[in-house]
């Protein structure tokens, strides 16, 4: 069991936010248990894999443990925090960031124009994130502390894309308030991060491919890395039970905590660039 390193756990990081995420944990020394589908192919490396991000977790300092999983498979979520128990008896910080995102889904038509299969991001995406924390929480609430983070976006709470990416984000907001209520007796906080336009490997080629077209992107963009930071900034937060439940903007933590992104950059927030902002919920409570 390791006595000083976090032992952290993001889903969906075989690419993407996911990736950038555990590579910033790893930068803080934490041990990391990277999971996804896509993994390493005998015959050689394959771009996007938890091998390859695990490996990225390493060389900043951490320890990246690649684990397969389809979290569509409850039994398959089931056993990767069987193996974590066992190797190392908790877990301190869990990122729920698996989620499917279709092509279809992200174009200008209507969403009776979509196929039906669309709508699995209320699977992977939503649901997936519910039963990772369930099976999570017993390797939490031990150490009277932990963070769980949910990835999240403005289309929670705007039009984007169509219902089947705006639900999804919906919905990781109020599971956020409604599991820190449940974690609050055991010193767990619950949080979902709104992250803004990301400068993930295959935004940054799209830009280098056309940088007269798409070069704006970088002005307001921020790398997945930085939510990474974030998350590590209030894991160490002493205060982080006092914001628990909250739906938060990374872009403004990241000013609250001192954290730049690359060269210095200070992205902007949604609230900052159109006035959009996560709603507030109640503190009425019905048992």
């Amino acid at each position: 069991m390791s006595e000083t390193g976090r032992i952290a756990v993001v889903t969906g990081a075989s690419r993407g936010a996911g990736a950038g995420i555990a590579h910033a944990l790893g930068a803080h020394g934490c041990t990391v248990y990277v999971t996804g589908r896509t993994e390493s192919c005998s015959g050689g490396s394959v771009a996007g894999t938890i091998d390859e991000t695990a490996q990225r977790v390493n060389a900043a300092g951490g320890t990246g443990i690649a684990v397969r999983v389809d979290h569509a498979d409850d039994d398959q979520v089931k056993s990767l925090f069987e193996r974590i128990a066992e190797e190392h008896g908790r877990i301190d910080i869990l990122v729920n960031n698996a989620a499917i995102i279709r092509d279809e889904m992200m174009g200008r038509t209507k969403f009776w124009e979509e196929p039906i299969n669309v709508i699995d991001t209320l699977d992977v995406g939503l649901r997936s994130s519910y039963v990772a924390t369930v099976y999570a929480a017993p390797l939490m609430l031990p150490q009277r502390k932990g963070l769980v983070v949910f990835t999240s976006s403005s289309g929670g709470v705007h039009y984007a894309f169509g219902p089947a990416y705006g639900v999804p984000k919906a919905g990781t907001d109020k599971m956020a308030a409604d599991m820190a209520v449940d974690f609050r007796e055991y010193g767990v906080a619950a949080l979902s991060i709104w992250m803004g336009s990301l400068l993930t490997d295959r935004v940054r080629k799209i830009i280098a491919g056309n940088p007269e077209k798409f070069g704006h992107i970088l002005d307001t963009a921020e790398t997945p890395e930085l939510t990474g930071h974030v998350i590590w900034a209030l894991y160490n937060d002493p205060d982080v039970m006092q914001i628990s439940g909250q739906t938060l903007i990374g872009a403004e933590l990241a000013v609250k905590y001192g954290i730049t992104d690359d060269d210095g950059r200070q992205p902007p927030s949604y609230r900052e660039l159109f006035g959009v902002h996560p709603h507030p919920q109640f503190d009425h409570m019905m048992r």
